[in-house]
């Protein structure tokens, strides 16, 4: 059913979900994984280069955790980084990948975070993307 699934990570808690549910796709329909971080262009539009290579060392936690999460469940993952609007990137990613799902969380970070977040991207991936989008909650240990 599915060979390919992308899944964009921001490092948050929602996301690792998605990762994880992604994952399990993965093991079942024997797909390829390819875990997607982008680093927001307004937020990296400065002249401070402190700036621009935190938000790039933020990437790579975030595709590295991505990365040992798949690799524990014995699944691959080809990881990705882009700089643009996240929203645009992972409906370019998931057409340069030629995926046929995307795993994503409902909930990005929050706070100053939400900028760089999926919250608010995940809504626009949803509304035009051109194949299935599978939305992941955060799971709540209060139960709520």
């Amino acid at each position: 059913m599915y060979s390919t699934i992308l899944v964009p990570t921001d490092g948050s808690e929602g996301a690792s979900e998605a990762v994880g549910v992604g994952l399990a796709l993965a093991e079942r329909f024997d797909a390829e994984v390819h875990a997607l971080y982008v680093v927001d262009e307004r937020f990296v539009a400065t002249e401070f280069d402190l700036v621009v290579e935190e938000a790039h060392a933020e990437a790579e936690r975030a595709l590295d955790h991505a990365g040992r999460q798949c690799e524990d469940g014995g699944i691959i993952v080809e990881k990705h980084l882009r700089t643009g609007l996240p929203h645009e990137e992972i409906l370019d990613a998931a057409g340069d990948y030629d995926a046929d799902l995307v795993v994503m969380g409902k909930h990005g970070r929050s706070g100053l975070d939400r900028f760089l977040s999926v919250g608010s991207v995940t809504e626009r991936v949803v509304r035009r993307a051109e194949v299935q989008v599978t939305t992941v909650p955060v799971s709540r240990a209060d139960g709520g």
